[in-house]
């Protein structure tokens, strides 16, 4: 297991495993984790803001025993000029983990590079490691087994997606993306994925056709067609993404039983169709409640005492 959890990427199949075994652990007696991290200082360093991270994370490592302190944009000097690789030095001299939610991925890697202790990514532009990590808890729990399913995603070709990639490539699944033209994922994380699926039993595929994409996937997950940064571009990408809708004409051609997962926040009538995000098919709160679930494991593995 690395020091750090930056992206699905750096580890192996076991080590996902374990993660995913673990979390599974503290979801169903969490009271046995409760001095997991007794006495430990999660810095939570956030210059984009999040419900879902914030209260997890905070949640997450006071149930640990420990303590988790806010530091969003305002509170620190980076604002100010103070570079990265100081604000890590410092913080690895005060605290016991660090977990960033920042705009650019080099921010994330200079933070691991520079602090003395476990950095965990809670969000980069290139990627969402803890968010997948509890999908594949989700779909884990739902399914009982990740390899040889078929997860489709549909959207954006973002840092969701490439997580998602990594992920699945891991786990030894069958990961297929749909995009609109000029949307398509990372070409670099897309060759990764696609030579670890090959060790793996697994298969990556990325197309322009959502419906191809789709037809037969065990679950199906999308993402908002604008994230936060990109809201001077939401107009010209509600146009191109028309036909991407995960609608209830869509989700007929995967698995009848098939999921429909979201990281949230969601925007119902764009990428999604009110009949699916709150259909029967539908875990994106199952989703969510394992970001708590998933994002303590983590600590337990990075900062506990034992585990």
């Amino acid at each position: 297991m690395p020091r750090h959890f930056l992206s699905l990427a750096d580890h192996t199949e076991q080590d996902l495993r374990d993660l995913i075994d673990l979390a599974r652990m503290i979801k169903a007696n969490p009271r046995a984790f409760r001095d997991a991290c007794e006495g430990r200082t999660l810095a939570m360093i956030f210059t984009k803001p999040s419900l879902r991270t914030r209260v997890s994370f905070e949640t997450g490592i006071y149930q640990l025993g420990g303590r988790g302190l806010y530091l969003g944009a305002s509170d620190i000097q980076l604002h100010r000029g103070e570079s990265i690789g100081d604000t890590a030095t410092v913080l690895g001299r005060f605290v016991d983990g660090i977990m960033a939610r920042v705009h650019g991925h080099a921010d994330v890697l200079e933070l691991a590079a520079k602090a003395h202790v476990p950095v965990i990514n809670g969000l980069s532009d290139f990627n969402h490691p803890c968010q997948v990590l509890a999908d594949l808890l989700t779909i884990k729990e739902k399914l009982v087994t990740l390899e040889g399913k078929t997860l489709a995603y549909v959207g954006d070709g973002n840092n969701m997606s490439h997580s998602l990639m990594f992920g699945a490539a891991i786990m030894g699944m069958h990961m297929r993306i749909a995009h609109p033209a000029g949307y398509a994922p990372d070409a670099d994380a897309v060759a990764w994925a696609t030579a670890r699926a090959a060790e793996t039993g697994g298969s990556v595929e990325v197309t322009q056709d959502p419906r191809a994409c789709v037809t037969g996937a065990d679950a199906v997950y999308t993402d908002a067609w604008t994230s936060m940064g990109w809201e001077d571009e939401a107009e010209e990408r509600t146009a191109r993404f028309q036909g991407f809708q995960v609608d209830e004409a869509l989700m007929a051609l995967a698995n009848r039983r098939a999921l429909f997962l979201h990281c949230l926040p969601a925007h119902r009538g764009e990428e999604v169709s009110v009949g699916v995000i709150d259909g029967p098919q539908s875990v994106i709160f199952d989703q969510a409640e394992n970001r708590l679930h998933a994002q303590k494991a983590i600590m337990v593995k990075l900062m506990g005492h034992r585990h």
